[in-house]
């Protein structure tokens, strides 16, 4: 059995992809990932244009959405849902992380 080659790439804020990247990357329908911008999930960099282009962090939540697919068979809007409230978890995480780093530690003596 040959081994499967997998490219890596290094993800910034400004990187971008089409829909079809995206499915691609995802393993979501491109209907799935519509209804996703529908239940507001995720947003195109330019909702009006024909062509969606979307941000490196949906890249994030279309792949969470897809493990949450394959995992509890949820249909879209039960993904929608997860989603939503995994990113909620994640925002307050970082909330309480900047107020950690902002508090002095106490030193032992």
């Amino acid at each position: 059995m040959e081994p499967e080659h997998a490219e890596a790439m290094w993800l910034t804020e400004d990187h971008r992809f089409s829909m079809a990247e995206l499915t691609e990357l995802s393993s979501l329908s491109e209907a799935e990932v519509r209804e996703l911008v529908d239940y507001g999930c995720i947003a195109p960099v330019d909702p009006g244009s024909s062509q969606w282009v979307f941000t490196a962090e949906c890249l994030w939540t279309v792949r969470t959405a897809s493990r949450i697919r394959a995992s509890f068979d949820l249909e879209p809007h039960g993904m929608a849902l997860v989603v939503s409230l995994l990113e909620r978890i994640r925002d307050l995480e970082a909330q309480i992380d900047a107020l950690r780093a902002q508090t002095p530690r106490r030193l032992r003596p």
